[in-house]
C-alpha cells in the first residue's frame, strides 16, 4: 500500500460544538433575555432623561397661569410617593420569594404591591383631576403641558406594570414557578423597581423644587 492510498481520518470534534455550546455557539435563553430586558430599561430612562430636560426648559413657562407652587399639595404626593416605595419594598420579597419557590408567599407579596400600586395612581388620578378642575389642565401653559407629560407617562408605566402583574399572578397560579415564569418574573420586578427610581426624580425635581 502507497502512501498517497493511504486515507487520513477525519480529526474529532468536540461535541460540545456540534451541540452549538462554546466556540461561539448561542447564549442561553436566560441570557438572552436579561441583555433583552436591560436594553429596555435603558431606553425607557433615555425616554424620561428627554421628558426630565423639557420639563427642565418649560417648568418656567406658566403663560400667566399657576405654577407649581400654587398646585402640588406636598401631603398627598408625600402618601402616594410612600406606597411606590412600599410596593417597591414588596415587590422585592416577592420576588425572592419567587426564587425559592413559595408561591403562596409570593402571592401574598403580589398583591400587597397590585394594592399599593393602585393606590397610588388613585391619588395622581385624584390629583390631576383637581388640577384639571382648577382650570391648571395639560394645555393651560408650556409648564403643564410638561408636568402632565412627564407625571402621565410615569403613571401609565405604572399602570402597564399592574397589569403584567395580574399576568404573572395567573402564569403562577396555572404553572407554577417554574424556570420560564421566574424569569419572567424577575424581569418585571426589575422594570418595577426602575419605575420606583424614576419617581423619586420625579418627586425631588419636580414636587420638591416646584413647591419651593
Amino acid at each position: 500500500m502507497t502512501v498517497a492510498t493511504i486515507e487520513r481520518a477525519p480529526a474529532a470534534v468536540p461535541s460540545d460544538l456540534v451541540r452549538g455550546r462554546g466556540g461561539g455557539g448561542p447564549a442561553s435563553k436566560r441570557v438572552v433575555a436579561a441583555y433583552g430586558f436591560w436594553i429596555f430599561i435603558l431606553s425607557d430612562m433615555v425616554m424620561f432623561s428627554a421628558l426630565f430636560a423639557a420639563y427642565a426648559v418649560l417648568q418656567g413657562n406658566t403663560a400667566g397661569g399657576p405654577a407649581g407652587a400654587e398646585l402640588f399639595d406636598l401631603r398627598n404626593v408625600f402618601i402616594e410617593t410612600m406606597c411606590l416605595l412600599l410596593s417597591s419594598y414588596t415587590c422585592g420579597l416577592g420576588a425572592l420569594s419567587a426564587e425559592r419557590r413559595y408561591p403562596a408567599r409570593f402571592l401574598v407579596f403580589a398583591a400587597l404591591t397590585f394594592v399599593l400600586g393602585t393606590a397610588f395612581l388613585a391619588i395622581e388620578g385624584m390629583e390631576f383631576a383637581r388640577m384639571v378642575e382648577m382650570g391648571a389642565g395639560p394645555s393651560r401653559s408650556g409648564f403643564l403641558s410638561a408636568f402632565f407629560t412627564l407625571v402621565g407617562m410615569h403613571g401609565l408605566h405604572v399602570t402597564t406594570g399592574l397589569i403584567a402583574l395580574v399576568y404573572l399572578v395567573a402564569q403562577v397560579i396555572a404553572k407554577g414557578l417554574g424556570a420560564a415564569v421566574l424569569r419572567r418574573l424577575l424581569c418585571w420586578s426589575l422594570f418595577w423597581h426602575a419605575l420606583d427610581i424614576v419617581w423619586v426624580g420625579v418627586f425631588t425635581l419636580v414636587y420638591l423644587m416646584g413647591a419651593a
